[in-house]
């Protein structure tokens, strides 16, 4: 599903990165004076599919009733207001400020007398999200531009069950710091229409914390750090 939908984005980079000067000629200019403006508003709509990069302990042996662990990736959404700073017409500083609705899941194997059992652990959280962006756009051709982004991000998880006590719970949870941060990646493309702009962007989002809580469960123990990836498509509107 992820490489398909950045399959899709690349195509309509290229398409409309090719085709503009013709439409250009044909049709008039959109929102003629937008890069002449500082700062622009707007909001962003996307849809997130999320999992781990899981590392395992070196010395953990999967000899004993675990036989493997793997990621079961979930989908999610996320909501953000846009902040843009033109600082050049193709360097933009831009500030996402919103919430971000992310599912993850482990699936664990263990090997049972009638066979091998399969559990799902899946952790939802609902992140405060704080991205600082730059867009790095191309010279507008006619009513269309592409795009890359990079940027980080911190994040704090409002869903957190950090402070869970392992000991009165029914079965073991898998504990996740409710602090995060990550790196973010990713190319779109802008459209000028008459009243405003709108634009369309795939982003990878690359956890650089260890937010595996190690508290020596059934869950943890295999485990020598969790860090969170996503992938998301935004649907992005500036005025």
């Amino acid at each position: 599903m992820i490489q398909k939908a950045i399959g899709i984005l690349f195509v309509l980079v290229l398409s409309f990165g090719t085709a503009g000067d013709s439409h250009a000629q044909a049709g008039r200019k959109n929102l003629a004076a937008f890069d002449t403006k500082p700062y622009h508003f707007g909001f962003a709509l996307s849809g997130n599919r999320s999992d781990f990069n899981l590392l395992h302990r070196a010395e953990f042996s999967f000899t004993d009733s675990l036989v493997g662990i793997a990621n079961a990736p979930q989908a999610g959404f996320n909501l953000a207001l846009i902040a843009s700073w033109n600082i050049t017409p193709n360097f933009h500083l831009r500030f996402l400020p919103g919430l971000s609705f992310q599912d993850r899941a482990l699936e664990y194997r263990f090997l049972e007398p009638q066979g091998q059992e399969l559990i799902v652990k899946r952790t939802e959280s609902v992140f405060l999200d704080f991205p600082l962006i730059l867009k790095l756009r191309t010279d507008r051709i006619g009513n269309y531009a592409a795009f890359a982004l990079v940027g980080g991000k911190i994040s704090k998880d409002m869903q957190s069950q950090e402070e869970v006590n392992q000991q009165l719970q029914n079965d073991f949870i898998l504990r996740l710091e409710s602090s995060n941060a990550s790196l973010d990646i990713g190319a779109g493309v802008d459209f000028f229409l008459p009243f405003f702009k709108f634009s369309i962007e795939g982003k990878f989002e690359f956890g650089t914390r260890n937010v595996l809580i190690q508290d020596e469960s059934l869950y943890s123990s295999p485990l020598e750090s969790l860090r969170t990836r996503s992938f998301i498509l935004s649907l992005c509107f500036e005025g």
